[in-house]
């Protein structure tokens, strides 16, 4: 079997899993990172083992006379509770393909991509609730083929913010600084990010509106890219512990893909 198969029918069996219920009395509200490109605040509680999973993942850009698009299947992350307050993540896309237009031609890159290793520590309010601040320091292995991973060691630091506004409406913001690859891959460079958004639960459905904007300060030419995000998670009812999600994301900078999608879901054990 292909190792993308093999991840997917993975993400399959521990989905499958959420049909028998279980007991979850005294453990916090289940808190995914999907969807949306900003993290959250939450924690895991400690020895709670969580698969979060992007089945499907795509954008599309048109650049000029030219187009491209790139897929992210499989998108696979595993998270830990460690202690009340810490959590650990590794996070990997075991196949990804780029696919680029331009006069006729059609030219296409794909492979797996990086590992990222990610420590979430929880300064208030672990459960999320009221004000509720992390710092997420974390870091990528260049295991990806060139052309789909950085082509060398990256890192950064993010730092979640929720509060409450009302009730049923919570604020979300999630600023970012890395520390990315030049575009020759000959150096490094700083790079700047901001999710903001709000969500509102709907009985078993959470809607989210998020603006995200990144400004990539590299030496061949900075990027600045911007996006509005609609997502929609559904918890199944009667388990709690698994949800399903889509977000699509329109771009509003050149820089940005026009349009991207995303599927998945996540499953606590």
């Amino acid at each position: 079997m292909r190792p993308t198969l093999k991840v997917l029918a993975l993400g399959a069996a521990c989905m499958a899993g959420a049909a028998q219920a279980q007991d979850r009395e005294g453990l916090r509200d289940f808190c995914p990172d999907r969807p949306g490109k900003g993290s959250p605040s939450c924690v895991l509680d400690a020895g709670v083992f969580q698969v979060e999973l992007g089945a499907v993942e795509a954008s599309f850009q048109r650049a000029g006379p030219g187009s491209s698009e790139t897929y992210a299947i499989g998108d696979l992350a595993l998270r830990l509770g460690l202690t009340p307050t810490l959590e650990g993540q590794i996070a990997w896309t075991p196949y990804a393909e780029t696919r680029s237009h331009a006069g006729g031609a059609t030219s296409r890159t794909s492979g797996v991509g990086d590992l990222t290793f990610v420590l979430r520590k929880s300064l208030r309010n672990p459960d999320g609730s009221g004000v509720s601040v992390a710092l997420q320091p974390f870091v990528s292995a260049p295991t990806g083929k060139r052309g789909v991973g950085a082509g060398g060691w990256q890192g950064g630091l993010i730092a979640p913010i929720s509060a409450p506004l009302t009730q049923e409406v919570a604020l979300g913001l999630a600023p970012e600084v890395d520390i990315v690859r030049d575009a020759d891959g000959r150096g490094t460079h700083l790079a700047w990010s901001l999710a903001a958004g709000v969500s509102r639960q709907v009985g078993p459905v959470t809607l989210g509106a998020e603006l995200w904007g990144a400004i990539d300060d590299d030496p061949a030419g900075e990027l600045r890219q911007a996006s509005v995000d609609l997502t929609l998670a559904w918890t199944p009812p009667g388990y709690e512990d698994l949800q399903f999600d889509f977000g699509v994301y329109g771009g509003l900078t050149a820089d940005t893909p026009d349009l991207e999608v995303s599927v998945g879901a996540s499953r606590r054990f």
